[in-house]
């Protein structure tokens, strides 16, 4: 069995760690590079780092800010936001990147996907998918979750392995920040349709939250405010995990 892979995400707008509910909402959380450096010594198995307002302002991902974050981070990274062809993602795996996310410009130019898996390798291509219930399905949200696009959740999973996607971060926007869990229904929903790894997020609250999104078969299970606020340790999720049979890699020292 693959190892269950713990991993905090930093949403970063205006050069800081920010936290919401569903989106909107924010508040600070913390400085990017030093919460970065905290997450590698606690035993993270991977960081995200999600520029989520360079779509809206049209621009590239803070290229400055992502080297300072990679200098203090030795486990795989992915870097996401206002990634928009093959030459943004060249450019964030020189400042550090080992994953590249991609979400409203893959929406807007699906092909953009085949170009970087193309060129770096479907190992390196990450599409992010911000999820709503609507009308009792799943649609698809882009710019920070702002914009409906209209595209069926199911529709948009199978052209996104098409085109050679090789990890699918998937949020959950209604559960996003709640702390009521993650959407269960949705992850089973995206794992009997999808190949590939899947990233579940949105809604940790509390240690038997990452269980029950394990259970799905997710891979990868993605916290923010729980982490940034040390509301849990990552190794207490990992000492659960471990628990219920999942397996998971050791965990570093949890700061007291």
């Amino acid at each position: 069995m693959q190892s269950v892979r713990v991993i905090p995400c930093l949403d970063v707008k205006e050069g800081r760690v920010v936290k919401g509910t569903s989106f909107v909402d924010l508040r600070d959380a913390g400085d990017p590079v030093e919460l970065g450096a905290r997450y590698d010594r606690l035993g993270a198995d991977e960081l995200v780092f999600l520029d989520i307002a360079a779509s809206n302002e049209g621009r590239r991902t803070l290229i400055g800010l992502v080297e300072r974050v990679a200098r203090e981070v030795f486990i795989p990274f992915t870097v996401g936001g206002g990634v928009g062809a093959a030459a943004d993602v060249g450019e964030l795996l020189h400042a550090g990147a080992d994953k590249v996310s991609v979400n409203t410009q893959a929406l807007h130019k699906p092909s953009l996907i085949e170009e970087i898996a193309s060129t770096f390798g479907s190992q390196c291509c990450v599409v992010a998918i911000d999820v709503k219930r609507v009308d009792g399905g799943f649609a698809v949200f882009t710019h920070g979750g702002s914009r409906p696009t209209g595209v069926e959740l199911g529709r948009w999973l199978d052209e996104v392995q098409d085109r050679g996607a090789g990890e699918i971060l998937i949020t959950s926007m209604d559960r996003d920040g709640t702390k009521r869990g993650y959407d269960v229904e949705l992850l089973e929903m995206v794992m009997a349709r999808t190949a590939v790894p899947i990233v579940a997020s949105g809604g940790v609250g509390a240690v038997e939250h990452f269980v029950e999104a394990a259970a799905t078969g997710a891979s990868g299970l993605l916290a923010a405010s729980v982490f940034h606020y040390q509301e849990i340790g990552i190794g207490e999720v990992k000492d659960r995990l471990r628990a219920d049979g999942y397996p998971v890699r050791p965990a570093g020292l949890e700061e007291r």
